[in-house]
């Protein structure tokens, strides 16, 4: 390992082990993962995501293969030890009536508070600046279960911060978010592996959001194993396209992210540019019209500053062109017939 690596792992075989014989999920698995960057797991259901990230942190035992964490084997961790180097933030949805804010957050220094659990200043210190970091200031006496969504998934943030470990892992942290908690938590992630020099290492299903923020992706399929890269290297090589096939859904290449396929059947001719031609390329291609170059087109669209053009009609919105649109098609070859005389 070298010297900013924080966890590697070597050949995995995760699973299960029952009474009878050991159930595999995934095998063969080789990745590294590094301070000071924000990693996202994805992979369609069933992969074996939720398994890997409970071997990482030591819920299950490995099947096979070794996890190195900060140049030592998992195996040779005590529980202690290692509530030094690894926190983690599960998806569950925890019962924690009647506890305020910073108990909560408190309770990331048990590590170091020994049996019977008392603060020092040194701990209330580190607590303080969590929640600074974290920006939950304006919550502090209230109780957990007057909390937001998005609000408790702050606190558990600032609870893995005051643990002081090197490394956070993180199932599925914007389950339940509405996407502007979405968007503000994984933001708040990529800021605190820069700020704090963290190993981050995440789980989602909120695809476009991990590829714009991740600084790695490791993408894990049933048949594919696992590709660990860029999500500008994953999405050069293929591998993210290939890893997410589905009906509906294609990987737009340009754009190094996922959009729905629309079924496209008319052709139409748009001249313009700029946001409102970008807009207007998006409406119709939801409606089924492709964009083409032939000016003869009988579907003729121009998309001005301040107004969009179809035929002899002029329409100050994208919902009013779209239902010019829908007309029957014989009145609308007729207005175009009539401004092309």
């Amino acid at each position: 390992m070298n010297e900013n690596t924080s966890i590697e792992v070597r050949n995995l075989t995760t699973g299960y082990h029952t009474k009878h014989r050991d159930i595999v999920v995934t095998s063969g698995i080789n990745g590294k993962l590094h301070r000071g960057r924000l990693t996202c797991l994805l992979g369609p259901n069933g992969a074996g995501k939720s398994t890997l990230l409970r071997t990482l942190c030591a819920f299950q035992p490995t099947l096979a293969g070794d996890i190195i964490v900060e140049g030592k084997s998992l195996k040779n961790y005590t529980e202690q030890e290692l509530s030094k180097v690894i926190s983690i933030v599960l998806t569950d949805r925890l019962h924690l009536n009647d506890m305020t804010m910073e108990e909560l957050v408190g309770m990331g220094r048990s590590p170091y508070t020994g049996f019977w659990g008392r603060l020092s200043e040194a701990d209330r210190h580190i607590i303080n600046e969590v929640i600074a970091l974290v920006d939950i200031e304006h919550l502090r006496g209230r109780l957990m279960q007057t909390l937001s969504d998005g609000e408790r998934q702050k606190v558990m943030i600032a609870k893995a911060l005051a643990q002081e470990t090197p490394i956070i892992i993180l199932d599925e942290p914007t389950a339940f978010l509405d996407y502007p908690s979405k968007v503000e938590i994984m933001q708040l992630l990529q800021q605190l592996s820069r700020k704090k020099n963290k190993t981050i290492f995440l789980s989602t299903h909120d695809l476009e959001l991990a590829l714009q923020i991740a600084d790695s992706v490791w993408l894990m399929n049933k048949e594919k194993g696992l590709r660990v890269g860029t999500p500008e290297d994953l999405s050069l090589s293929g591998d993210m396209s290939s890893f997410f096939e589905h009906d509906g859904v294609v990987f737009d290449h340009e754009l190094g992210l996922f959009r729905i396929e629309n079924a496209l059947q008319h052709p139409a001719f748009v001249s313009g540019s700029g946001k409102r031609y970008n807009m207007v390329r998006k409406a119709l291609e939801r409606n089924g019209y492709f964009l083409t170059h032939d000016p003869l087109c009988s579907v003729r669209i121009t998309v001005l500053e301040d107004a969009f053009v179809i035929g002899n009609h002029t329409t100050h919105s994208i919902e009013e062109l779209l239902n010019k649109l829908s007309e029957p098609q014989g009145k609308h070859a007729q207005a175009t017939e009539h401004t092309t005389e």
